[in-house]
């Protein structure tokens, strides 16, 4: 039996998404880029987030040991085994990640009505941040920057330097390719066109995800994609309707969508049409209560009924002979 192997879950695409973010950014040192809680300030850096930080970093470093001793082949393993202790990690070894524009240029000519803080900088192609770590007195130093070459002093920002992962994009492929085989896309003509059109969406905000707001990029990324699926639905719609016209115009058959559109309304007209010729016929009566009051009723018009020029000259002949007419003579002659 082959095992299934899961190419796209929320953990891998986290992963590649912080390996392809880390291209764009300079850090002191490797172990500088791995963060282990984020903070939207610097201010946040208190004893509260340190404390969470630590339980975070102590769970990454249990898992990072059981799936290193499980690799090496013994499956039978418990992850309580490999467990690290909060108490055991030293503050001064957590890196906090904190999301702040401080080292970015601003750029006040970029919008002329600014709304946040990011349009009042140079566009980048991420949520930026700096990495943070504290000494034993507790005071927070930079050790790494985004969208940064060089020194942490003397660098420069830079948003050209880096690229995503290579098994980002192949994520990217995957996601766009197996959503177009849903039942409610996979039909159109055009699907290839959507696709496409996803996956150049997905190049261009795949970075733009902020993990300080959430751990569910796969919910992220397929919005995207329905976004870009229906916007070509919505264009070829458009340009449908437009040939269809432009046929109709020149008396040719439009497409058969546009044939059973028409058949739609025209059926809708008609029922539109019976409905308000049975309303007319509907009469409006009154009749007086034993209290003298006035109320109102509707009476269904009895069924008219055409007699043939054969069937009057029978009822001449009767009338001639007996002088009267009854019901059953009526009956005999009715069409």
């Amino acid at each position: 039996m082959v095992k299934r192997v899961n190419y796209l879950n929320n953990k891998d695409l986290l992963s590649e998404i912080h390996k392809s973010k880390n291209s764009y950014c300079s850090y002191v040192s490797p172990d500088d880029s791995n963060y282990d809680i984020i903070v939207p300030d610097i201010k946040k850096i208190n004893g509260a987030n340190i404390a969470r930080a630590r339980k975070a970093k102590a769970k990454r470093l249990t898992q990072e040991a059981w799936e290193q001793a499980k690799s090496g082949g013994n499956k039978r393993i418990k992850m309580s085994d490999f467990e690290v202790s909060p108490r055991k990690i030293s503050k001064t070894d957590i890196v906090f990640r904190v999301m702040t524009f401080e080292h970015i240029p601003e750029d006040l000519q970029r919008k002329k009505r600014p709304k946040t803080e990011a349009d009042t900088h140079t566009k980048i192609n991420f949520p930026p941040f700096q990495h943070y770590r504290i000494d034993e007195k507790g005071k927070p130093k930079c050790v790494g920057k985004s969208h940064w070459t060089g020194g942490m002093i003397n660098g420069q920002f830079s948003i050209d330097h880096g690229k995503m992962t290579n098994k980002l994009a192949l994520m990217y492929m995957k996601l766009c390719e197996r959503y177009g085989t849903r039942s409610n896309w996979r039909g159109y003509t055009y699907n290839d066109e959507m696709q496409s059109q996803a996956l150049m969406q997905l190049s261009q905000i795949g970075l733009q995800f902020d993990e300080s707001k959430s751990d569910n990029p796969f919910a992220y990324y397929t919005a995207a994609i329905t976004n870009s699926f229906t916007r070509i639905l919505n264009i070829e719609k458009k340009n449908q309707n437009i040939r269809d016209d432009i046929m109709e115009l020149n008396n040719l058959m439009p497409s058969y969508t546009r044939q059973s559109k028409n058949e739609e309304i025209a059926k809708s007209e008609r029922e539109d049409r019976e409905n308000s010729l049975k309303k007319k016929k509907i009469k409006k009566s009154y009749y007086m209560t034993n209290n003298g009051d006035k109320i109102e009723r509707t009476v269904e018009p009895s069924p008219v009924t055409v007699y043939t020029k054969k069937a009057i000259a029978e009822l001449n002949k009767k009338m001639k002979k007996s002088g009267t007419l009854t019901a059953k003579d009526f009956e005999k002659v009715r069409k």
